[in-house]
């Protein structure tokens, strides 16, 4: 049986996946394992090629502990780097001309609806460590 997180995790990348198809954005992949870490979501738009990080929430714990866009720490921007480049390397046939782009989706559950807050080129590559802050 599947915990409580994992579900929600799964039905909020569900509704961030649809948010974006909706939004123009063409789905070209779904939880792709790395050796560095999981890609929840990668979609082409336009010219870019956006791996997105999915971090959601119920109204409850947002209250607790903040925002879901603040659980992409440093570190788990270093390892989705990684994993888009380790990604990349494998793929860079089927996309070619791409310029990579890393967002993240909000999803946060409420007694009465779903929000979903698409955050674009929330941070850059952490190769190098140059830092762009979230918010």
């Amino acid at each position: 049986m599947q915990s409580f997180h994992k579900t929600l995790g799964a039905e909020g990348e569900k509704i961030a996946a649809e948010y974006l198809t909706q939004h123009g954005l063409v789905l070209a992949a779904r939880n792709v394992v790395t050796s560095h870490a999981e890609l929840d979501l990668i979609a082409l738009d336009h010219d870019d090629l956006c791996f997105v990080e999915v971090k959601t929430m119920t109204e409850q714990s947002r209250k607790e502990f903040g925002d879901p866009a603040e659980k992409v720490t440093e570190e788990k921007q270093r390892r989705i780097t990684l994993a888009a480049a380790e990604f990349l390397a494998k793929n860079a046939h089927r996309f070619p001309d791409k310029t990579p782009r890393f967002d993240v989706v909000e999803v946060t559950f409420t007694s009465r609806k779903v929000l979903v807050h698409h955050i674009k080129d929330a941070f850059e590559a952490q190769s190098g460590f140059h830092k762009k802050k979230l918010f």
